[in-house]
């Protein structure tokens, strides 16, 4: 089977470009989202997320016709994935406005540390994941009594993040280029889970052209750039190469919480920053 003109298109870029394009987007999106949640509210501006990508999705990848065409073992895949997406976004959401971007970013990676030591062979390779579980360790710093409520929906959006890396990179993998419309497909079932969550609150924005054109601005950002360049950094890169790569998230999290947000790091801050980037260069990936 011919892969999309999506695919196809992508293929001369080096997948580990696409991460990064994902990384800024990751973050960006968000903190721009919490500046929308005096006015619209933190699931508000959840449902707008999902529902703007959905959108997006479903003009670009037809998701009705990927679920006709998947067998039952994908559909159920792609469902849980379209729960995972909305329960994540929800309490990441939750979760950032309660506690720093940067530490919410740091608990978000800490169960990826798992599905990175999977399948880790050499010692170049165990002294990289070290360097930066470290790294993520000085970014905790001692907020982690802070908020036990912001704690625990950070805790909660970090394991569902593992799972939504798992069942991302299988989609991605699975199929020749058909993960952007696989994506889609989860996207439109994340939207039927969200609906109930956030359309109370999205709704008091409805009268504002202004928020509205805000909402997706945060969508596209947060979901349909990053996750579609998950997806073609994904089927091109090993998941554990893939999950420590996302050892990059907490300290872009944090450069983004400084321009964006005001939320300055501390010399801790910087060095963990430092750790992390540095595991990430010393890592290879075993193809």
């Amino acid at each position: 089977m011919r892969p999309p003109f999506t695919s196809r298109a992508a293929a001369p870029v080096p997948p580990h470009l696409w991460f990064l394009v994902s990384a800024v987007f990751h973050y960006l999106g968000p903190s721009f989202a919490v500046l929308l949640f005096p006015a619209v509210g933190v699931l508000g501006v959840a449902w707008f997320r999902i529902a703007s990508a959905a959108a997006v999705f479903a003009v670009w990848t037809r998701p009705g016709r990927v679920f006709r065409m998947a067998n039952r073992r994908l559909r159920i895949r792609l469902i849980l994935l379209g729960a995972c997406l909305a329960a994540m976004n929800s309490v990441f959401y939750l979760a950032i406005d309660r506690l720093p971007l940067g530490l919410v970013a740091t608990i978000e990676f800490a169960g990826m540390i798992a599905v990175a030591a999977h399948g880790l062979r050499s010692p170049r390779n165990h002294v990289a994941l070290s360097m930066a579980a470290a790294g993520v360790f000085l970014l905790t710093g001692v907020h982690w009594a802070s908020d036990p409520l912001g704690l625990a929906y950070a805790v909660a959006n970090g394991v569902l993040f593992m799972a939504y890396i798992v069942l991302g990179h299988g989609i991605a993998r699975e199929g020749a280029g058909e993960g952007v419309g696989r994506l889609g497909a989860a996207m439109a079932a994340a939207f039927a889970f969200v609906m109930p969550i956030g359309f109370a609150d999205a709704a008091r924005a409805f009268a504002e052209p202004w928020l509205i054109a805000a909402g997706i601005g945060v969508g596209l950002c947060s979901s349909v750039i990053p996750y579609v360049c998950d997806q073609l950094a994904m089927s091109r890169l090993p998941r554990n190469t893939f999950a420590l790569m996302l050892a990059l998230l907490p300290a872009m999290a944090t450069l983004i919480g400084a321009l964006v947000l005001g939320q300055i790091p501390s010399a801790r801050d910087l060095a963990g920053i430092g750790l992390v980037m540095a595991g990430i260069a010393l890592h290879r990936p075993r193809f």
